[in-house]
């Protein structure tokens, strides 16, 4: 059969075999994402699922091919493909070895598939097998390149694999290396990356030494490359079983993960220290709750994210439209018919519930011509510009209520040809802003753009961490934020370090019977976001200048007692 003519069914199916990486998101190419984006069933690995899946568009059927929890495919190339939630899924999973026919079924009718593995597809012995069926078959396939695991992981281990000097660098896999493989890179005094697994290190170095390479020779062995669960030891080749059985990591029930090693001097430790830039970050692993609302809270956990922190995000607001629209109706067909000199908007919130008003009634942001717009602060400002509408006043100091009323100008009869302010707010906003603009001679409408009530409790599981200190810190963005999280999940235990936004949420915290560790320099949430990395920095270093080892607050002892922060 020629490569061109494809068998019945599989009319114009195309296959993408794409390399995830090593487990960073972050480290996909552009044009594999391009790949996720345009593909109709995704094949990957279990391992790599949550790092392309999010990519995928809505619809996407998905396939695992190694999920040792799902049965057997009845009948061998006749994978069952089934969407779940309109976005994905996995149904029953053929072994590995048959991994070529179900991403040839996959593309029959003439799906494009995208087969997801991890590392580099060049470096996968499975994938050449795949291509290879799909060449028989004549389905045309491609391949996009990924960060090689055994080139990323030291990388992010702070270990270079070559110097000025360009030593020899050789690649092993301990779970296939033969003897004759051994013996080559034991001779060899270069750099070795070992891929292993965690309880068959000892194994590899040990292969290593009788091969000829010296005991003393440096060994670094890192787990969980590339992700926020990364751990690195530094040992040597003679020490590395010891090393690892005093870290209480061998025997261990996850000793079968998969770690790189790197032996040679490169891997030294003293050298490690000075480059090791992604487990120094300063919320390295931490496991940080952002309770907001999720729309609110996903530039905060994005931020958090480049310090090294795992956010969580718990929803403590729910946000429902008024329960009577007509006082909100009237307002924005005023804004039209030009009832308003000014409209002040206090949140994101009430931008987007001003948008969505306006998209019921087919208007845009052209309905803002004429009327100046005021917002309180740098995110509510974000949300107008996203709409098309620029604000014409932004608090030049504290982003609030009380700082906005700094920078309003007095109704001026002369300038002013109208004196009326539409304020659209939540319904439990205080009356800060609505007094201090009656005082500046303004008329205003104060509307009920919509109502914030209590969410639903998080699941059991995390209720549990809360209380039981499985979080190392906590983010409180106000004072209702504080409220809501105890009252439907419960007090964060006292080994959780508290970050709070200003005095007001801080005073409610210890109302709570929480001692505040963290206080951002203004209202904003970036800034409190820099304020925890800047706690974490400082815990960091002290830890390291009293020759402790480096530990989040949930690692800490069962009833250590805590100290105050004077931060």
């Amino acid at each position: 059969m020629s490569p061109t003519t494809l068998p019945a069914g599989l009319e114009h199916g195309h296959v993408t075999f794409l390399g995830a990486g090593p487990g960073d998101p972050g480290l996909l190419t552009l044009r594999a994402v391009e790949a996720l984006a345009n593909a109709d069933v995704l094949v990957a690995e279990h391992e790599v699922l949550d790092v392309v899946r999010t990519h995928a568009r809505q619809g996407v059927t998905v396939v695992r091919t190694d999920d040792p929890s799902s049965d057997p495919v009845p009948g061998v190339g006749t994978p069952q493909l089934a969407v779940v939630d309109g976005a994905s899924t996995t149904a029953a999973v053929p072994a590995e070895r048959d991994a070529a026919h179900l991403v040839m079924e996959a593309a029959r009718g003439g799906r494009r598939v995208v087969r997801a593995v991890s590392g580099d597809p060049g470096l996968d012995a499975y994938a050449a097998e795949e291509m290879l069926a799909c060449a028989k078959a004549g389905v045309p396939f491609e391949v996009v390149p990924g960060v090689a695991t055994a080139v990323g992981v030291p990388a992010y281990a702070g270990v270079p694999l070559r110097d000025a000097e360009g030593a020899d660098v050789r690649f092993v896999d301990a779970r296939t290396a033969s003897d004759r493989c051994w013996t080559e890179v034991g001779a060899s005094d270069g750099t070795v990356v070992v891929s292993t697994t965690l309880d068959s290190v000892a194994a590899a170095a040990g292969e290593l030494v009788s091969a000829g390479r010296k005991p003393d020779t440096p060994m670094t062995v890192t787990v969980a490359g590339t992700t926020t669960r990364q751990r690195t030891w530094s040992a040597t080749l003679g020490t590395i079983a010891q090393t690892l059985k005093q870290a209480k990591v061998l025997p261990s029930p996850e000793g079968g993960r998969p770690v790189i090693a790197v032996v040679g001097d490169r891997s030294a430790p003293a050298q490690r220290d000075q480059l090791a830039w992604f487990e120094s970050k300063p919320l390295f692993g931490w496991k940080v709750l952002v309770p907001r609302t999720k729309e609110q809270a996903a530039s905060l956990s994005d931020q958090l994210r480049s310090y090294g922190a795992v956010p969580h995000e718990v929803p403590t607001i729910a946000v429902e439209p008024p329960r009577t629209p007509q006082q909100m109706e009237r307002a924005v067909k005023g804004l039209v018919t030009g009832r308003y000199e000014w409209i002040a908007f206090t949140s994101v919130n009430a931008v987007k519930a001003v948008r969505e008003k306006f998209e019921e009634y087919g208007l845009d942001a052209r309905a803002f011509a004429g009327i100046k717009v005021a917002a309180v602060g740098e995110q509510t400002a974000k949300a107008l510009i996203a709409f098309g509408v620029k604000p014409d006043l932004v608090p030049s100091g504290e982003q609030s209520a009380a700082g906005l009323l700094e920078d309003w100008p007095p109704y001026d009869p002369v300038f002013d040809p109208i004196d009326r302010v539409f304020l659209p707010r939540a319904d439990i906003a205080t009356e800060t802003l609505v007094a201090g603009l009656i005082e500046l001679g303004w008329e205003v409408d104060d509307v009920t753009a919509y109502r914030t009530v209590r969410a639903s409790p998080p699941p059991a599981e995390t209720r549990e961490a809360i209380k039981g200190g499985g979080f190392d810190a906590v983010l409180f963005t106000s004072s209702s934020t504080v409220r809501n999280l105890v009252g439907i999940a419960g007090k964060p235990h006292n080994v959780t370090v508290i970050a709070c936004i200003g005095p007001a949420t801080a005073k409610t915290a210890e109302e709570h019977g929480l001692r505040v560790d963290v206080m951002a320099p203004e209202p904003s949430v970036h800034k409190l976001a820099e304020a925890l990395a800047d706690f974490g920095l400082r815990r960091r270093a002290a830890a390291l200048e009293a020759g402790d080892p480096v530990t989040r607050p949930s690692e800490r002892r069962p009833g250590a007692r805590r100290r105050r922060s004077t931060t």
